[in-house]
């Protein structure tokens, strides 16, 4: 008996959940068909005059005016957040996505200038079909409107880097269609681009987004420990109460031998470990340079890593399949090839009053054996008041004063045809030196024309790579291994075998050679990055790029 009631009631459960369920499947039918119903009797679409108006009435909307109207206008204002008289499912997606804003850096109040949630819920209970059009009218418009708002400071940045004087930034620019990208996250276009599922674009970016995450979870959990009372530099074997604290930085505060002493093997190594994702010299010691690193708030490396995601939406959407990428804060040179890198180096880049530059460009030839061509602020502020001292420092140092005469030829003018202490920029004077060992290019340059004189070159002085700190130059690019760059990029030009490359270095005259192909060269500033394994680096602000840029972005 028992049996039979059990299954009885089993039995009914299972009716009324089929009653039920048919019932809400029914309701769902009923509201579809109303809406249906509702759409056929009021065309879906806005009108130019409802878009303008709508839009300049917010100003944070109306600076994507121009995109509003093109975007409804390619559409002939047809609604593009509802089909069939019902909201799509990226309506939804994107309230999902503007909520968690946050996780990209940025600010979701930012975005939430009307209450999406709200006008769903609205738009739900609206008791007749004309009231239900105007909120459909009000709320397309209205999302289209968000998503611009959203997804330009997402994709494009927050920040122009050319609209501030003070944020130097000059790499090509992203030129992303955001009303096509638009189109493609409500599937009415294909993209190669992973805009219908609104997300970002390269993998840089996307690793320092958990990094954030990482270090806001620090964060919450109190930060870090500060190391204080270090009266000398800590080494591997020393014995001392400081390194209580410094295992609980490094290895975390309940880590094992947490009260421990001493200085271990395993606590050396995590400490390498963080000079290497700090720029530092591997040695294990802890003061100086180490111990200021460690000690920088979590709150500032959060800050550092949210200003250079920053600086990923102002790259181009997508690199070329071959690129060199230069980062002026790591003092390093990769050389990548579909997004995989195939070459590294070390560089020197200019000292902090002779900043390299950020911009892109691309190389087209390169010049062995070449003279040096004395840019004028060297002359002027050099060379110029070296030779009015001493009449002999431009013989001592190879140099000499030539006249272009044009067809790549020159004359040669004695230097007591100069009156030096009254040289300046505009002086149309040019000075050269001569190839060879004094010459600060070395035996090869790397050129990709640009206003700012700027190119990669070999150096003599090969024991500055031996720093870790590496900002000695006037501006250029010293590399650390010219001869196998010149290898790859001649690698196609079957001449150029290692055997003439080595011949041309040290042949005693200059010679160009233009690249078949060009080769996109990328100078960035990153402070803060995370590696292929998950390790997550910084470097310091040598040119103070990233103070400028967080005044303009946590304003």
């Amino acid at each position: 008996m028992k049996s039979n009631k059990a299954l009885f009631t089993l039995l009914l459960f299972f009716m009324t959940f089929l009653v039920l369920s048919s019932c809400t499947k029914s309701g769902d039918k009923q509201k579809a068909k109303v809406a249906e119903a509702a759409a056929k009797q009021f065309p879906q679409q806005t009108d130019s005059v409802y878009v303008v108006q709508f839009t300049k009435r917010d100003p944070e909307y109306k600076k994507h005016l121009d995109l509003m109207k093109l975007f409804y206008r390619e559409r002939q204002y047809r609604f593009a957040w509802f089909k069939d008289g019902a909201l799509v499912p990226q309506a939804h997606k994107l309230v999902e996505v503007i909520s968690k804003a946050h996780q990209e850096g940025l600010n979701p109040n930012d975005y939430a200038k009307k209450d999406l949630k709200a006008m769903f819920q609205k738009l739900e209970t609206a008791k007749n079909d004309s009231t239900r059009h105007k909120l459909q009218e009000e709320l397309d418009v209205t999302l289209t409107a968000s998503y611009f708002n959203y997804a330009s400071d997402f994709y494009k940045g927050t920040v122009d880097p050319r609209s501030l004087d003070n944020i130097e930034w000059e790499v090509k620019r992203n030129k992303i269609k955001l009303h096509k990208a638009l189109q493609t996250i409500l599937k009415e276009r294909d993209s190669r681009y992973p805009y219908y599922e609104f997300e970002a674009l390269h993998p840089g970016y996307i690793r320092l987004r958990e990094a954030l995450k990482q270090y806001r979870q620090a964060k919450q959990q109190g930060g870090w420990p500060k190391i204080e009372n270090v009266q000398k530099p800590l080494k591997p074997g020393d014995s001392s109460q400081v390194v209580l604290a410094l295992r609980a930085r490094i290895l975390g505060k309940n880590a094992p031998g947490s009260t421990s002493p001493v200085y271990d093997e395993r606590l050396a190594a995590e400490v390498k470990n963080f000079q290497i994702r700090h720029g530092l010299k591997p040695d294990g010691v802890v003061g100086g340079e180490t111990l200021k690193k460690m000690n920088v708030p979590v709150e500032e490396r959060i800050d550092q890593i949210i200003i250079n995601m920053e600086r990923w939406r102002w790259v181009p959407k997508r690199f070329e399949d071959k690129y060199v990428l230069i980062n002026i804060p790591e003092y390093m040179m990769h050389v990548m090839e579909k997004e995989k890198e195939i070459m590294s180096m070390k560089v020197v880049v200019g000292k902090e009053m002779n900043a390299t530059p950020v911009f892109s460009d691309k190389l087209e030839y390169i010049v062995f054996y070449p003279y040096w061509n004395i840019t004028p602020q060297i002359l002027t502020e050099e060379i110029a008041p070296s030779q009015a001292q001493n009449p002999n420092y431009l013989a001592q140092n190879d140099m000499e004063v030539v006249k272009d005469l044009g067809n790549d030829k020159v004359e040669v003018l004695p230097t007591s045809s100069v009156d030096w202490y009254s040289v300046n920029e505009e002086s149309k004077i040019r000075v050269r030196q001569r190839p060879g060992k004094k010459n600060p290019l070395g035996f090869v340059k790397f050129i990709f024309p640009n206003e700012h004189n700027v190119y990669l070159h070999d150096t003599p002085s090969d024991h500055l790579f031996n720093q870790t700190e590496r900002g000695f130059s006037h501006g250029c690019i010293r590399i650390e291994k010219p001869f196998e760059f010149a290898q790859y990029l001649l690698k196609e030009q079957k001449q150029w075998n290692s055997s003439a490359i080595n011949a041309a270095m040290h042949g005693g005259q200059e010679k160009y050679v233009n690249l078949t192909a060009k080769v996109p060269v990328y100078i960035v500033y990153f402070t803060a990055w995370v590696d292929a394994n998950g390790a997550v680096h910084f470097r310091d602000d040598i040119y103070n790029h990233d103070r400028d840029l967080e005044m303009a972005y946590f304003r």
